[in-house]
């Protein structure tokens, strides 16, 4: 097995279709639509390969998030998945410790949403468990929903980040958080 990071521009062809076929194995009720794949471009991507087939992936794209009142530069990971036939098998670990290690190397903090809480706790990552806002034009909207569902990695640009604090994020189409 290799774990490879690559720039979205590194990306070639029979990678985005590969990353494509994962993407749809692992949401099978097509949970992972072009809003979801157009998050996940734009930075790192991290691939698990075995036989030069792609099993395990997330990425680590840039995006400004306000912690409190300081605005900090984040590193946000999106579409983490592990093909459901090499699942358990520690791919998605794997990944993740890459994405540990440069989001530590060039962002002030991480963030992600999940519902699978107990995996990234393993990994380091925090509950946020202050209260979640986006940014519009408009100004600040809460995203109530999110909530519970927002995780952050402290690194050493901002080791103790004030959990309980106000969190947001920049506005986007589909999901913001």
């Amino acid at each position: 097995m290799k774990v490879r990071r690559l720039r979205a521009a590194e990306l070639i062809d029979a990678d985005v279709r590969a990353l494509r076929s994962l993407f749809d194995a692992a949401w099978p009720d097509g949970g992972f639509d072009d809003m979801d794949w157009e998050h996940a471009t734009g930075g790192t991507h991290v691939v698990l390969e075995e036989a030069g087939r792609i099993l395990s992936h997330a990425s680590v794209v840039p995006r400004q998030l306000v912690a409190g009142t300081a605005s900090v530069h984040a590193g946000y990971v999106e579409a983490v998945a592990t093909h459901p036939d090499h699942a358990g098998r520690g791919h998605g670990s794997a990944v993740m410790r890459k994405v540990n290690d440069i989001i530590l190397a060039e962002h002030e903090l991480g963030a992600l949403s999940t519902g699978l809480h107990a995996f990234y706790e393993r990994l380091g990552w925090l509950r946020w468990r202050g209260p979640t806002w986006v940014r519009t034009a408009d100004g600040l909207l809460r995203t109530a929903d999110d909530d519970d569902g927002v995780m952050v990695l402290a690194t050493p640009s901002m080791p103790a980040p004030d959990l309980d604090g106000p969190l947001s994020c920049e506005w986007r189409a589909g999901d913001v958080w």
